[in-house]
C-alpha cells in the first residue's frame, strides 16, 4: 500500500489522491473521502477501471492518476443513460468502443410468435442439462473461431467476460441446450437466471446459419421459461451486430436501454 498524498493543483478545492490498497485510490476533500477509484481484470484478461466521485474535480484527479499509473489500454462501462458520468469519462480522455443495446424478452410464445416453430428437418433440439458435453464443446469451439476469423467480436462479447479456467470456453454445460444434428451438434443457446433470466449466447454454426436454427433454440429456450413461471428474459446485443438485433426485435423483444465500452 502506498499512503503517500497527491496534491491536486487543478481545482480550488485541493483535491489529495492516495492509493489505498493495489490499484484502489482514494480521493480526499479536506480530509472527507470525494471519490473512489478502483481497476479490475476481467476473466478475458482486459483491465477495467471504476470511479465513484461525488464532484467533477475528485473524479478528474482520480481518472489522471488513474491513467498515469496503470497500463494501457483501460475499459470503462457506463450506463449510457447517465450523461453526466459518460461526459466525466470522455473529458479524461476515453472514447466509445462499442455500444450494446439491452433488451427485454417476451417469453409467452403469443407474443414472441414462436408458437409451433420447430427446428428444420434432421435436426433436433436437446434440452439443457443433456447435451453431450464434448459435442458441446466442439460445437462452441466452432463457432468461436468462425465468429473469430470474421468480424472478430468474440472477446468483447458479454459471455466472455464470465470466469472460467484458462481455455475453456464452457462454463457450465448444464446451461446450454443444443440444436443437433445425427452426428454433431449445429448450434447453442444459453440460459442462465440468477437474479433473472438472461440469454448470454446465441449461436450457430456458419455453414448451417438461415435455416431457422437460431429461431427454434430460442422458441425452446423462451417456452422453457414461460413454462417455470418467467414472464420476461433479458439479453445484450452488440450494436453492430444487425442480425441479432433483426432476430431479437422480429420476436417482440424491446430496446429498455444501452450500456458504453470506454477505452483509452
Amino acid at each position: 500500500m502506498n499512503a503517500k498524498p497527491l496534491t491536486s493543483s487543478l481545482s480550488e478545492n485541493a483535491v489529495k489522491l492516495t492509493r489505498v490498497a493495489d490499484r484502489q485510490w482514494h480521493a480526499l476533500d479536506d480530509d472527507l473521502v470525494a471519490g473512489r477509484g478502483y481497476a479490475e481484470h476481467r476473466p478475458d484478461g482486459r483491465l477495467f477501471v471504476s470511479i465513484d466521485a461525488w464532484h467533477d474535480a475528485a473524479f478528474d484527479r482520480l481518472a489522471e492518476a488513474m491513467s498515469a499509473e496503470l497500463p494501457a489500454p483501460l475499459y470503462a462501462v457506463v450506463d449510457e443513460a447517465d450523461a453526466e458520468l459518460t461526459a466525466r469519462w470522455r473529458r479524461a480522455g476515453f472514447r466509445i468502443r462499442r455500444r450494446e443495446w439491452e433488451y427485454a424478452v417476451p417469453t409467452d410464445p403469443r407474443a414472441t410468435g414462436l408458437e409451433g416453430v420447430q427446428p428444420p428437418p434432421g435436426v433436433t433440439i436437446v434440452p439443457a442439462g443433456q447435451a453431450d458435453e464434448g459435442m458441446l464443446r466442439a460445437v462452441d469451439r466452432a463457432v468461436r473461431d468462425e465468429v473469430e476469423a470474421t468480424v472478430g467480436w468474440w472477446q468483447s462479447m458479454p459471455a466472455e467476460v464470465l470466469p472460467r479456467p484458462e481455455d475453456d470456453t464452457i462454463v457450465d454445460p448444464s446451461k446450454y441446450a443444443v440444436a443437433a444434428a445425427p452426428d454433431r451438434y449445429l448450434g447453442l443457446i444459453r440460459v442462465v437466471t440468477v437474479r433473472r433470466p438472461r440469454i448470454g449466447l446465441v449461436a450457430v454454426r456458419a455453414g448451417e446459419q438461415r435455416r431457422g436454427i437460431a429461431r427454434a433454440l430460442l422458441a425452446h429456450a423462451l417456452g422453457t421459461l414461460h413454462r417455470s413461471g418467467f414472464a420476461m428474459a433479458w439479453a445484450e446485443v452488440q450494436e453492430s451486430n444487425q442480425a441479432a438485433a433483426a432476430l431479437i426485435e422480429g420476436i417482440g423483444a424491446r430496446s429498455v436501454g444501452s450500456n458504453l465500452e470506454l477505452v483509452r
